[in-house]
């Protein structure tokens, strides 16, 4: 999407005029950023990496999250979280 290069702040914004929610493994986000005044919720994908390979195991985890995330909220996903 041409996103590359971004910060945080920028990506928040550019989101939410495109999609609802933003999954993202940087679990710096939703303390750096006031998610209360955007449309957007932040879902953190905490994972040994980012390699798929260990992503794919939270898909469960990610797909009952997002039935009950709230707008403007932020949720961690994977070991240790309560998404």
């Amino acid at each position: 999407m041409g996103w590359a290069g971004k910060t945080n702040g920028e990506l928040l914004a550019l989101a939410e005029g495109e999609f609802d929610v933003l999954l993202t493994a940087d679990q710096n986000v939703p303390f750096q950023q006031n998610l209360s005044l955007t449309r957007l919720s932040v879902v953190t994908l905490r994972a040994k990496s980012n390699d798929i390979d260990d992503l794919r195991p939270l898909i469960p985890q990610l797909n009952l999250a997002l039935w009950k995330l709230a707008t403007g909220s932020a949720i961690i996903v994977g070991p240790f979280s309560k998404g």
